[in-house]
């Protein structure tokens, strides 16, 4: 699709377990990526909390005071409301989603910049980490940005912060 709508490459944006697949095409298509955005990323396996919650708010057998309980614990910051997130699961994308995948290869998205975009209160990406992309792949390539008022969700939790991020980053390029 990239290379039918432009001849340029794209800045390419990868949802938490979507960073995946961006970082895969960058590594595969570098003609067609010209920077990479990881928003919410995992920071090494999570932990059972996460797991069960994650499995419990995918439910839709549950009842959906308990998904909304999983969500607001694990996905969302305290000051949001999880209720956009109790529709729209589909069982066989969260399993795949919750695979394990061998990182070789497309871990590292290629040589492309890449913008490590986190929510500042995201349970599945610990402030410990904050950097630890940006160590491992280095400052030049690496543009860490923290959205306040964020977890897991912050796409649906802060789209203006994430949009100006974004166009901030990529205008840079």
């Amino acid at each position: 699709m990239i290379a039918r709508h432009d001849d340029d490459p794209a800045v390419v944006v990868g949802h938490a377990a979507g960073n995946r697949y961006v970082r895969v095409l960058a590594a595969n298509r570098p003609d067609l990526v010209r920077g990479v955005v990881v928003a919410t990323s995992c920071s090494g396996p999570p932990d059972r909390r996460l797991n069960e919650d994650l499995r419990v708010a995918s439910d839709p057998s549950r009842a959906p005071v308990e998904r909304l309980r999983a969500l607001q614990r694990s996905f969302f910051a305290s000051s949001s409301d999880p209720r956009a997130w109790l529709e729209g699961w589909h069982p066989a994308t969260v399993r795949a989603q919750s695979s394990s995948t061998p990182i070789a290869g497309w871990h590292r998205a290629g040589s492309v910049p890449v913008l490590d975009l986190q929510g500042a209160q995201d349970a599945w990406r610990p402030r410990s980490t904050v950097d630890e992309l940006r160590n491992e792949l280095g400052p030049v390539r690496v543009h860490v940005r923290v959205i306040e008022n964020a977890g897991h969700a912050l796409l649906v939790e802060q789209p203006t912060d994430v949009a100006d991020a974004i166009a901030d980053w990529s205008g840079s390029l």
